[in-house]
């Protein structure tokens, strides 16, 4: 059986993310759990709001064109989603978007379909980005993805990161371990 392919990254393109610190902390754990993972930083594709304009006058950005083929190359998205006002971020509500737009004769939603998603998220608050995460499943599943029941919200996260990046606290590296580990055994049997 060949190793699931894990696309991860955070939708905050803020410079000291806890999201992004959270993503590349449970890419770790991904590659111990047998997965072949790649991190990326939605900072490296930037990318105007979702315009039908845009596309029909100009075709997708270039970045929506790289992101969607990263996204079709992949089994599954280990994704830390920031919340912004008790919902998903802009920056990547644009990206599945994006993402989302159909070329050509390809399949609808070949970006999404037939792929797993887990969800994560860190925030200052005492709910650890709960709220945001309820809108990011729903959004995932509509697109035809299958997204683990399990999540890991870390609270208070300005106090939650060593220097290197790493969980101090146990209960928030084992649940952190423990969904990605329960995703990465959903992904292999389902890729």
């Amino acid at each position: 059986m060949r190793k699931p392919r894990i696309l991860a990254f955070s939708g905050s393109a803020r410079r000291e993310s806890f999201n992004q610190r959270l993503v590349e902390f449970a890419a770790t754990n991904a590659r111990a759990a047998g997965a072949e993972v790649t991190v990326i930083n939605l900072r490296d594709f930037p990318m105007p709001i979702m315009n039908q304009d845009i596309e029909r006058e100009e075709g997708p950005p270039e970045n929506a064109t790289r992101l969607k083929t990263l996204f079709i190359e992949h089994d599954g998205l280990l994704l830390a989603a920031p919340e912004y006002n008790s919902s998903i971020t802009p920056l990547l509500k644009n990206t599945l978007d994006w993402v989302s737009r159909r070329v050509g004769d390809e399949p609808p939603m070949v970006a999404y379909r037939n792929k797993t998603a887990a969800l994560l998220s860190a925030s200052p608050g005492r709910l650890g980005g709960l709220r945001g995460l309820v809108h990011t499943r729903a959004i995932l599943s509509t697109l035809g993805m299958l997204v683990m029941p399990g999540q890991a919200s870390i609270s208070s996260a300005a106090a939650a990161f060593d220097e290197n990046g790493a969980l101090l606290h146990d209960y928030d590296r084992n649940t952190v371990n423990s969904t990605v580990g329960d995703f990465i055994t959903l992904t292999k049997r389902f890729a």
